[in-house]
């Protein structure tokens, strides 16, 4: 069988570099990991053995994991990002970046801190339990969204650009249940349209 556990020196100071890995032990190199010495740094890894990077790790100063880079369009650079609960294994939130520039985030979901960060790529993320998004590409969030048990229970959206929201729909399981207008500049609002069946 292959040797797939390799280590790279830098060739002046001696320190490691890179190791390669075989995540699934079919004798096939999956995983490049960038080492700083002793200390992770980034990791590709090719999850499905296609040739193509489909995760990306990247690790903190202390050589823990800071976030996990995928792409939602299968393309050869990350445009979702995983940020893990403290201890790394759980997803608190993802991002997403239409334009897979994480710092143009277009989308940012919370979750309930149940999925696995090792399935999220297989949409083991958790239960989602809210989402800002900015829909006309500004910088700014202009609609959010709260769940409960995996439906949403409120949508708001900021209509005039100011920054907050100015309507919120209310939802009881799938059913439109209320329209609120006319913000109160405290987080409530003056006007209330109760949906009839």
């Amino acid at each position: 069988m292959a040797a797939t556990t390799k280590a790279s020196y830098d060739k002046t100071t001696g320190r490691l570099t890179e190791l390669t890995f075989d995540a699934n032990k079919n004798g096939k190199i999956d995983t490049w990991t960038e080492m700083d010495g002793s200390r992770p740094v980034r990791a590709r890894v090719d999850d499905d053995e296609d040739g193509r990077v489909d995760r990306w790790e990247y690790y903190d100063a202390a050589g823990k994991l800071a976030r996990v880079g995928f792409s939602r369009a299968k393309a050869d650079k990350p445009d979702a990002w995983v940020y893990p609960t403290p201890d790394g294994t759980r997803v608190e939130r993802i991002d997403v970046s239409s334009t897979a520039d994480d710092t143009r985030i277009d989308r940012r979901e919370h979750y309930d801190t149940t999925g696995s960060i090792a399935a999220v790529s297989g949409g083991g993320a958790g239960q989602l339990t809210r989402l800002e998004e900015d829909t006309n590409r500004d910088g700014r969030p202009d609609k959010w969204e709260r769940y409960e048990g995996g439906l949403v229970k409120t949508a708001e959206f900021d209509e005039n650009g100011d920054g907050n929201p100015d309507r919120r729909l209310t939802y009881a399981g799938a059913d439109l249940v209320s329209i609120e207008t006319a913000p109160d500049g405290r987080g409530g609002y003056t006007k209330k349209v109760v949906v009839q069946k």
